[in-house]
């Protein structure tokens, strides 16, 4: 018989995390602490471990580059929508 999927919040998954990278305990001994499995508590920590320093970023940067992306496109798809634009005119220019 195998165990259903639990879902677990994000502030037990950043406990857990925490703790394990503390290193005080094996991951065996958090597994049985926590009743989840090693691998998950060992995905938990990498992911910890791999996003911390967006914690840290500046405000606003990360809005900042999107926002610039966001603005990049747009430009393009207006400078299509003019070609656009240009050639239909030149078109209807001939039915007139």
């Amino acid at each position: 018989m195998t165990k259903k999927r639990r879902p677990h919040s994000s502030a037990f998954k950043a406990k857990v995390a925490l703790t394990a990278v503390r290193g005080l305990k094996t991951m065996s001994e958090l597994a049985s602490d926590f009743d989840v499995h090693p691998q998950m508590i060992a995905l938990w920590k990498k992911k910890l471990l791999s996003e911390a320093e967006e914690i840290f970023d500046r405000p606003g940067s990360k809005s900042k580059q999107k926002q610039e992306s966001n603005s990049d496109e747009l430009y393009q798809q207006i400078g299509k929508l003019q070609m656009e634009l240009a050639w239909l005119k030149k078109k209807s220019s001939l039915f007139d």
